[in-house]
């Protein structure tokens, strides 16, 4: 794959704009397709609506320091807008297709059939799709071995995370390569099996059900809800991971909370899992025993705790909720 790979998104909604943002802005040339068969004069205002918001979305980075307002033509003049029409052309020689159509099996195996009909035999093919697993629509493409998931998170030119999973019959090289490709554009990708809700939508359904049954028990108020979130779990979890937490702390606190809470509440939804008791029985606390989820063996505890604790810190600047020093 060349170094300016040609970029293709399929379906000129938010998420194709978004992609297609994110790879002119590093410099790919990127084709717009619109598969919805539109008269001329319907396609004409689709791309001057396309367009028009990309524009938008440019300015308002430059406005926030993301790139020189004399920039902005020359990554917008990066993207070409490419009706049903001209999808054979638009396909034939692009490197990398995205496919970001609406979530229906049928409009996913009308696009990949009109991809598998004119991509090249090399070409990468994702889907998009926050729902469907890959495993469920590998047989919609041609060559399933080059086919996999890549679920960008919205606004897709900003959020750095794309989460990457292959089906059953992805070439793992291909997997390589999409990854390759993604850092180097600067985004973060990792690699999930084909399982419902990825990792982010897992666990983020599950917090935010949680926020919103707090409301509903009268526990707080929503706003103080919110400010918890930012203040406190988002705090942490932007500097360490959910797992790299529970290590930091020690797995022991999460057994001993999740079984208080299951009792206290009578909702297994906090019972912990059997990796967290195997972990107690096995030792595996954390950084107080050097293994955990991680393996903190060869590393050097102290400065790692240390770039963690500046880390928080330059959070707490970001904020601008640094301590108030007294006199």
């Amino acid at each position: 794959m060349s170094a300016k790979a040609v970029i293709a998104a399929v379906g000129a909604g938010r998420m194709g704009r978004g992609i297609a943002i994110a790879f002119a802005y590093a410099g790919h040339p990127v084709r717009l397709i619109d598969v919805k068969p539109r008269s001329d004069m319907e396609f004409d205002q689709l791309r001057k609506a396309a367009a028009t918001e990309i524009a938008s979305t440019l300015a308002m980075m430059a406005d926030l320091g993301m790139l020189q307002a004399s920039d902005t033509q020359t990554i917008a003049q990066r993207i070409s807008y490419h009706s049903l029409a001209d999808a054979a052309s638009a396909l034939a020689n692009a490197d990398v297709i995205f496919e970001g159509v609406p979530e229906t099996l049928d409009a996913k195996r009308d696009a990949f059939k009109l991809i598998s009909e004119h991509v090249d035999p090399a070409s990468i093919v994702a889907s998009t799709t926050s729902t469907i697993l890959s495993n469920d629509l590998q047989a919609f493409v041609s060559s399933p071995g080059r086919f996999l998931n890549a679920h960008w998170l919205n606004p897709a030119f900003l959020v750095p995370l794309v989460e990457l999973s292959p089906g059953d019959a992805t070439d793992p090289s291909v997997t390589e390569r999409l990854k390759a490709l993604l850092e180097d554009i600067g985004k973060v990708p990792v690699v999930c099996s084909a399982s419902p809700g990825y990792i982010v939508p897992r666990i983020q359904a599950l917090a935010m059900n949680e926020a919103a049954r707090m409301v509903e028990e009268g526990v707080a108020s929503a706003e103080d809800i919110d400010k918890a979130t930012k203040y406190g779990f988002g705090f942490r979890f932007a500097v360490l991971g959910l797992l790299e937490f529970i290590d930091w702390g020690g797995g022991d606190i999460l057994y001993y909370a999740s079984r208080y809470m299951t009792g206290a509440t009578g909702e297994d939804r906090f019972s912990s899992p059997p990796i967290i008791e195997r972990n107690m029985k096995e030792g595996r606390i954390g950084l107080r025993t050097q293994q955990g989820f991680l393996d903190y063996a060869d590393m050097d505890v102290p400065a790692y705790q240390q770039e963690r604790l500046a880390a928080f810190v330059a959070m707490l600047r970001h904020l601008d909720k640094m301590p108030v020093k007294g006199e």
